[in-house]
């Protein structure tokens, strides 16, 4: 039997004004802590927040040095114009991902709520909280690098059976 691989895995949680993110590294069943936070957008003009999120990813990611990223999946708004801004926000995710290598993964917020909280429709308190335990942080993360987080432990979560499929 081999050596288990830890693998760095990056969560992001796509915003227009607040993109989340969170390192993890899954060694084996166990998951641990590297880093989270959240990249805020100052410029009114749309096009500079999103290279404003696109520059913060990138540097996270050269910092962080993750292998593998997973971006949770843009939900149905009820504003078709929130959904089109958030829909671009994630794709500048995807690309400063891509640009770095990494293979990115796409998670609905259903499919990330039900890994960490075990209830599809969980709240943003209920995520907040389960993250917090099953990364054993000492304090509680802010709600949007909390919902990146529970991005990469979905993720990770997801990891073997990708494998033996594919």
């Amino acid at each position: 039997m081999g050596a288990v691989k830890i693998i760095r895995i990056l969560g992001i949680d796509p915003g227009s004004r607040a993109t989340g993110y969170g390192v993890i590294e899954k060694n084996g069943p166990l998951l641990g802590f590297v880093t989270c936070g959240t990249i805020r957008t100052r410029e009114k003009d749309f096009s500079r927040r999103l290279f404003e999120i696109h520059q913060g990813l990138r540097e996270v990611i050269n910092c962080h040095r993750p292998e593998v990223a997973a971006v949770e999946d843009v939900f149905v708004a009820t504003n078709p114009r929130s959904a089109m801004k958030l829909g671009q926000a994630r794709g500048v995710a995807v690309v400063a991902a891509m640009q770095s290598d990494l293979e990115v993964f796409d998670y609905t917020p259903r499919m990330v709520k039900q890994a960490v909280a075990g209830y599809g429709q969980a709240d943003k308190a209920q995520v907040q909280r389960m993250v917090q335990v099953l990364l054993e942080l000492s304090g509680m993360p802010s709600s949007d690098a909390a919902d990146a987080l529970a991005v990469a432990i979905c993720h990770a979560n997801h990891m073997d059976y990708i494998r033996k499929n594919c």
